[in-house]
C-alpha cells in the first residue's frame, strides 16, 4: 500500500538537509508502516527526526560516494564507472576515516563531517560533484577525423552547448573545446565516423561544498585515467589527514596555493 503524506508531513521533510532527506523520509515510512498506519503525520516526522539524530553517529562511516543513476542505464552515460567506483569505496574503506574524525571530533560525529566523493558518468552532473570535497565526471572528448564528413548536421543539432557548427568550406565540423563539455554526443550520432573520440576519462574537481560559506569545486586540467583518479584521491585524503582539525572539511582547508600545487605535481608526472 502506497504511504500518503500530510501536507504539513510534506513540508516538514523537506527542510531535512538533502542528502540525508531520502533516509529519513524512508525511516519515517518504516515506522509508520511498523505501527500499520498509511498516512504520516507531522508528528510522525518529527519522532522519527529525533530517533535518527539520536543514531546518526552509529552510522557514520567517515566518508560518503553518491552516484547518478548511469549503471542503471542513463541514455547520457558517457563512460562505464563500475570498476573505478569498487575501487575508490576499497580505497576509502582502507583510509579508515571513522577513526581519524573520531580523534580529531571532540563531540558526536555528524554525517557533515564526513569526506565526500561524488561520480557522475556525464556532465549532467545528477550526483552534484561541484559541491562535494572530491567531484569526478565522466568524460569524451571528441576530434574530427579524416573521414569525409556528409554535413548531415546530426552533431549540430544533438549538441546540447552548440559547440559544433559545419565549415562548408572543408567540408569538415569545427568543434568549440572552450565550449565542449565532452559529454561524446556527437560521436554517437556522427553516421560518418568523421568524429572520434580523442580522450575518454574522467574530469575531477576539487573542494567544492555547501553550509555557511559554500563554494563550488575546482576542476583541475585535463582528462584522467582511472589510476590517476585514484592517485589524486590518494593525495586528498593524506592531505585531509594531515591538516585538518577539528572535524574541518577538506574544501575548507584546501587553498587555492595547495590546489596550484597539485596541478604542478600532475604536470610533472605527465611530464615525465
Amino acid at each position: 500500500m502506497k504511504m500518503q503524506w500530510t501536507q504539513d508531513a510534506e513540508n516538514a521533510v523537506k527542510k531535512v538537509p538533502f542528502f540525508v532527506r531520502k533516509k529519513v523520509r524512508a525511516r519515517v515510512e518504516f515506522q509508520v508502516a511498523a505501527a500499520n498506519k498509511n498516512v504520516v503525520t507531522l508528528a510522525d516526522v518529527k519522532t522519527a527526526q529525533q530517533r535518527y539524530l539520536q543514531s546518526m553517529s552509529a552510522e557514520i562511516k567517515g566518508y560518503q560516494i553518491d552516484t547518478c543513476f548511469g549503471p542503471s542505464g542513463c541514455p547520457n552515460r558517457t563512460v562505464h564507472s563500475e570498476e573505478l567506483l569498487e575501487k575508490i569505496e576499497h580505497q576509502m574503506a582502507s583510509a579508515d576515516l571513522l577513526t581519524f574524525l573520531k580523534q580529531q571530533v571532540k563531540s558526536n560525529l555528524k554525517f557533515h563531517h564526513e569526506f565526500r566523493i561524488s561520480l557522475a558518468e556525464c556532465p549532467n552532473a545528477c550526483s552534484q560533484p561541484q559541491i562535494k570535497d572530491i567531484g569526478i565526471i565522466g568524460a569524451v572528448v571528441p576530434e574530427v577525423t579524416t573521414q569525409p564528413c556528409s554535413l548531415c548536421d546530426a552533431c549540430v543539432e544533438t549538441c546540447p552547448d552548440q559547440a559544433i557548427v559545419l565549415n562548408p568550406k572543408i567540408e569538415k565540423p569545427e568543434i568549440d573545446m572552450q565550449a565542449c563539455m565532452s559529454c561524446g554526443k556527437c560521436i554517437a550520432v556522427c553516421p560518418t565516423d568523421t568524429l572520434g573520440e580523442n580522450n575518454k576519462g574522467f574530469r575531477v574537481q576539487l573542494g567544492g561544498k555547501l553550509g555557511r560559506h559554500p563554494q563550488l569545486a575546482r576542476e583541475l586540467p585535463g582528462i584522467h585515467s582511472q589510476e590517476q583518479v585514484l592517485d589524486i584521491i590518494n593525495y586528498c585524503i593524506n592531505f585531509y589527514k594531515k591538516n585538518s582539525r577539528g572535524g574541518k572539511r577538506f574544501a575548507q582547508i584546501f587553498s587555492p596555493y595547495d590546489f596550484d600545487d597539485l596541478v604542478s605535481r600532475l604536470l610533472v608526472n605527465v611530464g615525465e
